[in-house]
């Protein structure tokens, strides 16, 4: 059977999205707390780049991969307005079903799908935007997620990754100190999970960088793809457009 990463970890390709979901069924509930630690805020105004980037019209159709709580597909709902479409979806059922409380909450009523982005159950040419935020690192074969991203787009449409990256050299030390040293303790601390944020410091080293995610997106479809380093790298969100 062929390996895989999971973290620093190898393991079996087919145990590795049964992992990530145990990760995120571990965390759901003090997810959105956790990230505003991890951050110090940071994240929101990452997000809140993505979606003026996004630039989503009334009547589009967006689809919001590894939706997680709903940060992106709320913020795209209110852009597409009531002719348009955003679908939620999310491969791990805990954090998708809190991010449809929390839209519910909101009065925001959107379609949820439980899927896995290497297999999208939609027909080809069916959305004006892909997103992603936070979510392409977990999965097992990037090519494939990124070719099925690329698939469900018409002509013309747009995907955006967001995505932990390589952060510029000068803050390399500082920062892989606090993502070994500081985020497992306050996974312990505030999730009591600590194993969960170790996970996500490997696996942020183990992502594809700026420039080698926006080759692997031109190999699986992107004509063209821009990338905005945000916070010194960071993260980086990658544009790609199916031509």
């Amino acid at each position: 059977m062929s390996k895989t990463h999971f973290g620093y970890t190898s393991v079996d390709e087919a145990e590795k999205a049964g992992r990530v979901r145990g990760v995120f069924d571990s965390v759901a509930s003090k997810y959105d707390l956790m990230n505003d630690l991890m951050s110090l805020g940071a994240h929101r105004v990452w997000k809140s780049y993505a979606v003026t980037v996004a630039n989503v019209r009334a009547g589009d159709k967006v689809l919001d991969i590894a939706g997680g709580t709903g940060d992106l597909a709320r913020a795209f709902a209110r852009q597409a307005g009531s002719t348009g479409c955003v679908v939620l979806s999310d491969i791990n059922q805990a954090m998708l079903r809190v991010g449809r409380d929390r839209l519910l909450d909101e009065g925001l009523v959107l379609p949820t799908l439980a899927c896995d982005g290497e297999r999208l159950p939609f027909r080809s040419d069916s959305f004006d935007l892909v997103s992603v935020a936070f979510g392409l690192r977990n999965m097992t074969h990037k090519d494939r997620a990124l070719t099925e991203m690329c698939r469900v787009l018409r002509p013309g449409g747009r995907l955006l990754v967001l995505e932990f990256s390589k952060v510029a050299e000068p803050l390399r030390k500082p920062y892989d100190w606090y993502s070994f040293n500081v985020l497992p303790r306050l996974g312990r601390w505030i999730a009591g999970d600590s194993q969960s944020y170790q996970y996500l410091a490997e696996s942020i080293r183990m992502h594809p960088d700026q420039e080698e995610l926006k080759a692997l997106m031109k190999a699986c479809g992107f004509g063209h793809v821009d990338v905005h380093n945000l916070s010194a790298g960071v993260v980086a969100l990658h544009v790609g457009v199916k031509c």
